[in-house]
């Protein structure tokens, strides 16, 4: 489990790294999807801690460690804001590539600051 809690952790690192460093906005919005998705697999890695099994009651008592659902309902919620915000950040950068020839960050810095 320590080995998929450090690649989580190098996802999420990666997609912040790259957020910071990447001056195209196109790949700021890549890098910053990626972040998402790293954050996502760590409510899931956290989640299992637990279990594994359904919570389904057997006469009224578990038999074994279940996994929490109320993370389960956080992420599902989680992937929907992410891609709602994702496909409205790639509507700005449309917006802003009708009135630019680019979409390097400073240049568009130049252009409206």
């Amino acid at each position: 489990m320590l080995v998929l809690e450090a690649s989580v952790f190098v996802t999420v690192l990666v997609g912040f790294l790259g957020t910071i460093v990447k001056k195209n906005l196109l790949m700021k919005i890549v890098t910053m999807d990626v972040m998402s998705t790293g954050i996502v697999a760590l409510f899931v890695v956290t989640a299992t801690h637990s279990g594994l099994v359904t919570p389904i009651a057997r006469g009224g008592v578990f038999d074994a460690p279940y996994a929490d659902p109320v993370p389960q309902a956080v992420i599902l919620t989680a992937i929907v804001i992410g891609l709602s915000i994702q496909t409205l950040m790639l509507v700005a950068a449309m917006k802003l590539a009708r009135d630019n020839p680019t979409l390097e960050t400073p240049e568009i810095d130049q252009t409206y600051l």
